[in-house]
């Protein structure tokens, strides 16, 4: 019904390294994508199931037949969920010609020519994880592509490992926890769906409604709806929502379902409705149950799909597929004679899961007492794998639903096992150790407690969260935030978050910051500046004062082109504020506090951008009054050299209380010493200074030694591992005499004589060896 109410998914490119993401167009994946002409590149797209990846994946095939992609003279897309099924073998050209087109003549010309110019075809595998163990994949042994007969996974096989059609392009979609990383040696580029933002979201729902009778009041009533709008991000969960919206105002209701495991009890019965005449309620109850099983047993497996004579029983296939719970597909199982045999797949991961989840609440041979070994929570007991993902959320909310007169008409069977099934989830939470859960168990324990909608557990959880709760590099998705959000309102405690490089938007952030017992925070500078622009453009100045008093900001380590870009921009949002903020004295001067107590401030950004991003942050570091250490020695060497040296220097004067600089391994000279030396003596506060592994001579311990008397508060100078002869050694142990503040001089070189080191330490005990 909306196939073409779509709208097009942020695609961000990513890297494993760490490095900078970047959005892009769908027309942008395949280029850049570097390496040899004549080898195969590999794309990887990843997306949680239900963000789209399917939809990507037939957009490129549909865009490319309309003369987009004209690199490739042929798409191939194969469902590798469906393709798992059969357990023929193929060879290659059975793969291409037969598997997904069958040409109508000329299929050994057209298979020569593609085998000659593999650069001009696109092999799309849909659903990577659908090769369920993957993780271990054969060895392709074909040697002839066209005779060589070999199961699906060893042509996947032999395509990653460019045995077959080296050349061509490898497009696999894939969950981001899957071991897709593990089965290729490498990988050209990576792109992530990362789902709708709040006016996608919006857009979406306008055009699901589009010319029916409610268009108006859905979207409201969905944004009232706090959790299903949070859920809206993934266009799948947007499609249950619309649908269940658009079911509850036919009906002339006014409120939409409090929680997922409600939206989908409600759904089931949408589609259960249509299907009872002439069938007794018992027979649907047990055809659910057989299907609920066959769902449960298939996700064990992760799996969707199965063949058709796996399912229980003819009565069951009618019902689901009457019901639209599962899908009918077809596959080739001769090519010769163009046999064909028929599949079913569940319709959605979501309608697989909340199936799951039922059986392990109805069925009679699940024991109460095993139900916990389904809750991934214990730090003892690994992850479900993540085809399962849902299954303990809604397993928590069904299991709070037992008074729910429809949930009690899906089973002929009593409540006391759901019962006692409760009681034993409430026992578990309550032994749980929930201040030393990791934020990924914590996150996923929020979303069960808030799905039964117990006030107890809610308040349970809730004064058991400890004071820093940290989720550093853990994606917070829209509704984790929501969740989240619930449970620390309803604590008496106050709470610092750690939010960097959790991906969370600027709608979670100021819904976080706002909390009154969220006493600190901190998070990526370019969520934070993006946080305080929209309450500025908004005119909320109170809460623009009061996340900025919040903000942390130290110890700050710049690592990217980007992170010294978003701390450059702190800092001249700093000055349009101070220039003029309106709160509730009217206009006044205002300065951020995280920049003002700003003390430690590490930069590594390595070789390639490290003298081009320093030159940007010295232009800024008179912005931080509290500015106590500074440090340039990173791992992969910035190799800031003498220009960076000399630009340091223009600013010392401003740095009054730095305390350590740290300019080692910088490549730096003698000139770029001589104009650190002329500049030192306004540090005023300086302790420690390391020059170690750079490459100054005599003429820079010169000048080094020349200023040393003047530099009051020196206690330590490094200068090991330079170019430094027994001259400029001399020289600096002859100015240490004049320096009886200083501490210590680490002055060890391979080009001072070890007997001429040994004699000046003998003269000065403070010199190192």
């Amino acid at each position: 019904k909306n196939s073409g109410k779509t709208v097009e998914k942020e695609l961000v490119t990513c890297s494993l390294q760490g490095k900078e993401k970047t959005a892009l167009q769908t027309s942008q994946i395949f280029q850049n994508l570097g390496g040899k002409d004549l080898e195969t590149k590999v794309v990887v797209v990843l997306g949680k199931a239900g963000m789209g990846k399917s939809i990507l994946v037939q957009k490129i095939c549909q865009d490319w037949s309309n003369g987009e992609f004209s690199q490739f003279e042929f798409v191939f897309w194969f469902d590798c969920e469906q393709m798992s099924l059969p357990e023929k073998r193929y060879s290659l050209k059975d793969l291409l010609l037969d598997f997904f087109v069958k040409p109508q003549e000329g299929s050994k010309e057209i298979f020569e020519y593609i085998l000659q110019n593999p650069a001009k075809v696109l092999l799309a595998f849909d659903g990577f994880e659908g090769l369920h163990d993957h993780e271990n994949f054969p060895r392709c042994s074909a040697v002839q592509p066209e005779q060589d007969l070999c199961s699906i996974k060893e042509l996947l096989s032999g395509l990653i490992q460019k045995k077959l059609l080296n050349g061509c392009t490898l497009l696999l979609t894939a969950r981001p926890k899957d071991k897709v990383f593990q089965c290729v040696s490498k990988v050209d580029k990576t792109v992530e769906i990362v789902g709708f933002s709040p006016q996608q979201r919006e857009l979406y729902i306008t055009k699901y409604f589009e010319g029916l009778p409610c268009c108006g009041s859905a979207l409201k009533l969905i944004k009232e709806s706090e959790y299903l709008f949070s859920h809206c991000y993934s266009p799948v969960m947007c499609r249950f929502v619309c649908f269940l919206c658009e079911t509850v105002l036919e009906t002339g209701d006014q409120s939409l379902p409090s929680t997922l495991t409600t939206v989908f009890l409600k759904f089931v019965q949408q589609k259960i409705i249509p299907v009872q005449a002439g069938v007794t309620a018992v027979q649907n109850q047990e055809s659910l149950a057989a299907l609920a099983r066959t769902a449960w047993s298939l996700g064990e497996k992760h799996q969707n799909a199965v063949k058709r004579d796996l399912l229980p029983s003819k009565e069951v296939k009618e019902f689901a597929l009457k019901c639209g719970f599962v899908l009918p597909f077809a596959f080739l199982v001769h090519s010769d004679g163009g046999e064909e045999e028929f599949g079913s797949t569940f319709s959605d991961f979501v309608v697989q899961n909340f199936l799951g989840a039922l059986h392990l609440t109805l069925a009679e041979d699940i024991k109460d007492k095993s139900i916990t070994k389904y809750l991934p929570f214990s730090s003892k007991k690994k992850k479900t794998y993540n085809w399962l993902d849902l299954v303990p959320r809604f397993l928590a909310g069904l299991l709070f639903l037992q008074d729910d007169p429809y949930f009690c008409s899906l089973s002929n069977k009593g409540v006391n096992q759901t019962t006692k099934k409760q009681k034993t989830f409430l026992k578990y939470v309550r032994r749980l150790q929930i201040n030393e859960l990791c934020p990924e168990r914590l996150l996923e324990l929020l979303h069960c407690i808030y799905e039964t909608q117990s006030n107890y557990l809610l308040q349970h959880v809730s004064l058991r969260l400890k004071p820093d709760l940290s989720f550093l590099d853990v994606i917070l998705t829209p509704p984790d935030v929501h969740v989240l959000h619930s449970v620390l309102k309803r604590s008496k405690k106050e709470f610092s978050l750690d939010l960097r490089n959790s991906s969370i938007d600027v709608r979670g952030l100021k819904h976080l910051v706002a909390l009154k017992n969220v006493t600190s925070f901190r998070a990526s500078l370019g969520d934070t500046v993006r946080l305080w622009k929209s309450l500025e453009q908004a005119k909320d100045y109170e809460l623009l004062r009061v996340s900025t008093e919040k903000f942390v900001l130290d110890p700050f380590k710049a690592k990217t082109m980007k992170d010294v870009s978003d701390l450059s921009d702190l800092v001249e949002l700093q000055e349009k504020m101070s220039s003029c903020v309106e709160d509730a004295s009217g206009c006044s001067s205002y300065e951020i506090p995280a920049l003002q107590n700003l003390r430690k401030l590490e930069f590594a950004l390595g070789p390639v951008c490290g003298l081009q991003g320093f030159l940007k942050l010295v232009e800024i570091l008179a912005a931080f009054p509290s500015l106590r250490h500074l440090d340039l020695d990173a791992l992969s060497e910035n190799g800031i050299g003498d220009e960076g040296a000399k630009s340091l220097s223009g600013v010392f004067p401003t740095l009054t209380s730095l305390e350590v600089l740290n300019l080692s391994q910088n490549k730096i000279t003698d000139v770029g010493a001589e104009k650190l030396a002329t500049a030192l003596p306004s540090l005023s506060s300086l302790k420690t200074l390391s020059l170690y592994n750079n490459s100054i001579c005599d003429f820079g311990a010169e000048n080094l030694a020349k200023v040393l008397p003047a530099m009051a508060s020196l206690r330590v100078l490094d200068v090991q591992y330079n170019k430094i002869t027994g001259v400029g050694a001399q020289q600096l142990t002859d100015s240490l005499r004049k320096c009886p503040h200083i501490k210590n001089l680490l002055m060890w070189n391979t080009t001072i004589p070890y007997g001429v080191l040994e004699h000046l330490q003998q003269l000065d005990s403070r010199i190192s060896l």
